[in-house]
């Protein structure tokens, strides 16, 4: 969810010209396969793959806009790029839900090919501009692909220890107090089942004229959501895995199969935050440091699965890697090899109804990055029905990524061809069972040190997007209030989950809306969000005088402090 500067590079742009003399697409073939122009070009690839010293200056090469043709080899690198800067985003969530419920390894790596196969077919449908009706359309028609929304993980995690602590889902308590989750995969058909229905909202949004969702939705709003969701998933997933794990292990209980992570009977099994875990993180954060550093463009692209790759060669050849989930997976798979029973969680409806408006606020904040403003309904509309379509996938939510707007950046290359290979890319990597064994193996603290760098890169997005606010004493007023919440969720998880105790004998339906309640309230991100969107609002806009007095006397005070 980070955003480059690409805005002024693709909003000049110019419009499509029809071509006067359109060639057959035979004759188009032909001339790509046949000449040595059609496979490279004019493109420098040496300055894409070389390695780069942090002194080094080197020119840039052309701009390719939307529209513009591609070279079959620059096609295809840039389009792998983008996959690989994607990949990471899109296994992450998958992995984390598995472990939250306690899934098996042929579940866990299903729902992994899913996400990527998933993300790569509705990309497709984004990277399109179809004209419905008047000014209404499906899709940005820029080099915009979807991915597993961030906002949802955390989410779901929540609704999951609701689910767990009112008996939906199994769980043993041990003598000692330690409790132990059973498998519960009825739970993840729920989620589903609750984001399809829920998808509607998204999908009014988009009807909403952009200007209007640009008011309900500024910036001050916005990064708050990507802030929360940022922080909350370092905290929850990304350190809790970098010290060895977030199934339970974490708590370093005495007695059970969790007394050592992941568990006591996987290889090198340790206790939570042994040296050993915390080296295997760190080699794989610093390599990410180093690939930024000398790396050439290409490999800056992917760093993260440079970070991945250094750390699993490592756990490796030093026996921290179980390759059963290798060996089990399937060489080949695609959707529905797996199925979960849809169902409906009322307690869930109001959190997802909210996840799909945080899906909404980041899509606008990502395509507004690399357009204009008339190209956010087709981009909302997409994403919208795309979780329909994802629900029935038996993938969550999915958003617009912003990672492309980084590759771009880099790459100067903005063609939609070069995302419709992403997608090829996508697709192909999902369909590689084997492939999503592979990444299911990765062992929890490899994933901890790459994870807690992607994390804290969603929340910097949040900073960023909070840098365009002018922090008048009324935003300054919003950020506190939201912040309260959400920062106070943030070191306390607990403080809001025993607030119905007191209520005896409630009905079916009032514990549903009390356990509703309970999940907003302890998802840092969405109780923060709701803060900030209602201050938004109901606050009236400070004048242009009120906002010089208030900000002299800040200044005042601050010089005082």
């Amino acid at each position: 969810m980070s955003r480059a500067s690409v805005s002024s590079v693709i909003k000049g742009q110019p419009s499509p010209i029809a071509n006067p003399n359109p060639r057959s697409v035979f004759s188009v073939v032909r001339q790509k396969v046949t000449t040595r122009h059609g496979w490279l070009g004019d493109y420098d690839y040496r300055w894409l793959c070389l390695p780069s010293l942090p002194t080094a200056r080197r020119k840039q090469p052309p701009f390719y806009g939307i529209d513009d043709e591609l070279p079959l080899v620059l096609a295809l690198t840039s389009g792998l790029q983008h996959a690989l800067a994607m990949l990471a985003g899109l296994i992450a969530p998958p992995i984390i839900l598995a472990s939250s419920l306690m899934l098996d390894s042929d579940t866990s790596s299903y729902m992994i090919s899913a996400s990527l196969i998933g993300s790569g077919i509705l990309s497709l449908v984004q990277l399109s501009r179809i004209k419905l009706w008047g000014r209404y359309y499906l899709g940005t028609g820029l080099l915009s692909v979807v991915g597993t929304s961030f906002s949802t993980v955390s989410t779901a995690i929540a609704i999951f220890n609701a689910m767990y602590a009112n008996g939906t889902c199994p769980s043993t308590t041990a003598a000692d107090g330690t409790i132990t989750r059973g498998p519960c995969p009825d739970a993840y058909g729920m989620v589903l089942g609750t984001s399809l229905i829920c998808a509607v909202v998204e999908i009014g949004l988009s009807f909403l004229p952009p200007r209007v969702l640009r008011r309900i939705f500024p910036p001050l709003v916005t990064g708050i959501f990507i802030l929360m969701i940022g922080s909350a998933l370092v905290g929850s997933s990304g350190i809790a895995n970098w010290g060895g794990g977030s199934n339970g292990c974490q708590l370093r209980p005495t007695s059970g199969i969790y007394q050592l992570c992941p568990t006591v009977g996987s290889p090198h099994a340790l206790p939570w935050g042994s040296p050993q875990f915390i080296g295997l993180g760190f080699l794989s954060f610093v390599s990410i440091i180093l690939t930024e550093i000398f790396g050439s463009p290409f490999l800056k692209n992917a760093s993260i699965i440079v970070g991945l790759a250094v750390g699993c060669i490592v756990a490796g050849a030093t026996g921290y890697i179980d390759g059963s989930t290798i060996t089990s997976a399937p060489v080949i798979t695609f959707l529905w090899a797996h199925r979960f029973k849809i169902n409906v969680y009322p307690p869930a409806i109001l959190p997802m109804m909210v996840v799909y408006v945080s899906v909404a606020m980041d899509s606008i904040g990502d395509i507004t990055a690399s357009a204009e403003l008339s190209s956010i309904q087709g981009g909302v509309l997409s994403d919208g029905i795309g979780g329909i379509i994802s629900a029935l996938f038996t993938v969550t939510p999915l958003g617009v990524f912003a990672q492309n707007n980084g590759v771009i950046s880099v790459t100067r290359c903005a063609s939609r061809t070069a995302g419709r290979w992403c997608c090829v890319f996508l697709i192909i990597f999902g369909s590689l069972g084997k492939l999503s064994g592979l990444f299911l193996a990765i062992p929890n603290p490899v994933l901890g040190g790459v994870t807690t760098f992607l994390f804290a890169s969603v929340a910097v997005s949040g900073l960023r997007v909070l840098s365009y606010v002018k922090y008048t004493r009324r935003d300054r007023f919003i950020l506190a209030a939201a912040l309260s919440f959400g920062v106070g969720d943030l070191i306390m998880p607990g403080i809001f989950t025993h607030l119905f105790d007191g209520v005896k004998n409630p009905s079916s339906g009032l514990q549903g809306l009390f356990q509703s309640i309970t999940i907003l309230l302890s998802t840092p991100y969405l109780i923060s969000g709701i803060v900030a969107l209602a201050l938004n609002l109901i606050l009236p806009q400070d004048t242009p005088q009120q906002d010089e007095d208030d900000e002299d006397m800040e200044v005042g005070r601050d010089l005082e402090i």
